[in-house]
């Protein structure tokens, strides 16, 4: 028990002076409520209903949080890697659109993230490291956890100053919406029609990469394996920055 009231009034009994601090605040994304409310924006989760037609608003870099759309998982890959060796804290995820297997017998990994020739392993599903990868709690925080791709069920409740998420064949942007397409997801939570409907699904999937998408303490990479949403994501994030690189390059 514990309302503010109580505590006031037990306090008072005792003598004791109650100064009241609340926690309106937040550390997450480099304290950028402009950030989260972009993400919910984005993925259509704001709390007001949207109008028809509605488009996800832009991005624009903040001095602590920054966005910004690869062209590759390599790239992404190459330039988080790059944060690590600088000494900084940063981790890969995934949606869950690829199957997550236990260790092979010899305890390598198997590669499950596929995109193209790129590919990388699940996190441990474990509380036992395997092969040089930490177990699951650590995934993290130990710095071999970067080799492998962190999943929702493991990423949530942890943060790391740079994020690289993949969007994955689950999710697309089609035309001027979100179109969930659960045949892609591998999740074994929402393999049942009858537990999860069509309309649950497109929900939770899309509270599942608010999850991903706001694991990051100084910025956050971005890459969709579907074509037409990338470019979405182009077209929302530092829009004025890429008009004048292509203008630039051209």
């Amino acid at each position: 028990m514990g309302t503010i009231p109580d505590i006031k009034a037990h306090a008072a009994s005792r003598g004791i002076t109650v100064r009241q601090v609340d926690l309106a605040g937040q550390f997450r994304a480099g304290g950028s409520d402009t950030y989260l409310g972009w993400v919910h924006a984005l993925l259509g989760l704001r709390t007001e209903a949207p109008h028809p037609g509605d488009q996800p608003a832009a991005w624009h870099d903040e001095s602590t949080f920054s966005v910004e759309v690869v062209d590759s998982v390599d790239e992404m890959e190459a330039r988080l890697r790059a944060r690590v060796d600088a000494g900084e804290n940063a981790r890969m995820t995934a949606g869950f659109c690829w199957p997550w297997s236990d260790p092979n017998k010899d305890s390598s990994l198997v590669r499950d993230v596929r995109v193209g020739s790129w590919s990388r392993p699940w996190n441990l599903k474990s509380e036992r490291a395997v092969g040089g990868a930490p177990p699951a709690s650590l995934w993290a925080s130990d710095p071999a956890g970067f080799e492998q791709v962190g999943c929702v069920y493991t990423a949530q409740g942890f943060e790391y100053a740079w994020n690289g998420v993949i969007l994955g064949p689950d999710l697309v942007w089609r035309g001027d919406h979100w179109v969930a397409r659960r045949e892609f997801n591998k999740d074994p939570d929402f393999r049942s029609r009858a537990a999860v409907d069509n309309p649950t699904f497109d929900r939770l999937v899309r509270h599942v990469y608010k999850v991903l998408l706001t694991r990051g303490l100084r910025g956050t990479l971005l890459y969709s394996v579907d074509e037409e949403t990338q470019a979405m994501l182009r077209s929302r994030v530092n829009p004025a920055r890429v008009t004048t690189e292509a203008m630039t390059a051209s």
